[in-house]
């Protein structure tokens, strides 16, 4: 039943969609959240560790961009994803803060995987992954999983942080050299032979 107009709205752009949903369209709140949600709840789970918690985060950041929506303007200097990426991160940090903890994600497989051994092999080094991306220091994590997971550019990174493309480019860089140390450890461990 939506598909013709959600297809006419899928070819807007997010701005012009949170404006279609503050005039009430619900069929341009389906489009942004199918856009935008994956990668919020990605983001999330990267920095917390948690699928649960991500997803609580992931939807309270949505729930604060529908809030938003009355007052934005499509011509304005924020787009919704930058903006919702900022919210994710700024619950994402409170989060750690108040649980004063850092763990890995547990790793979920994909139903595709070609076999076990190669589920087993990827899992173990999504854990490894998140069990070093969990040692960063909140900032250095953040924009790892910005810049390198969530592929966004340093100037988007700085946005959503509140930084300088500068301090973006010192934590991004910092990070990585941390993430490679902490997984040059377990390259062994890993490559189970390969």
């Amino acid at each position: 039943m939506h598909s013709d107009s959600d297809a006419e709205l899928a070819r807007l752009g997010d701005s012009a969609l949170m404006v279609l949903f503050a005039r009430g369209d619900p069929g341009a709140a389906r489009v942004l959240t199918a856009r935008l949600l994956p990668r919020a709840l990605r983001h999330a789970a990267r920095v917390l560790g948690d699928a649960a918690e991500a997803e609580d985060v992931a939807q309270e950041a949505m729930l604060r961009l529908w809030h938003a929506a009355a007052d934005w303007r499509s011509d304005g200097p924020a787009q919704p994803a930058t903006w919702l990426h900022r919210v994710v991160a700024n619950l994402a940090i409170d989060r750690l803060r108040r649980s004063g903890r850092a763990t890995g994600l547990d790793a979920e497989t994909p139903d595709d995987a070609p076999g076990p051994e190669a589920r087993l092999t990827e899992a173990e080094r999504m854990a490894a992954l998140d069990a070093a991306l969990a040692t960063l220091p909140e900032r250095q994590r953040q924009a790892v999983v910005l810049r390198h997971i969530e592929g966004m550019s340093n100037p988007e990174i700085a946005e959503v942080l509140g930084i300088g493309v500068e301090a973006v480019e010192s934590l991004t860089a910092r990070g990585k050299r941390a993430l490679k140390l902490a997984l040059d450890g377990k390259k062994e461990a890993l490559s189970h032979g390969d």
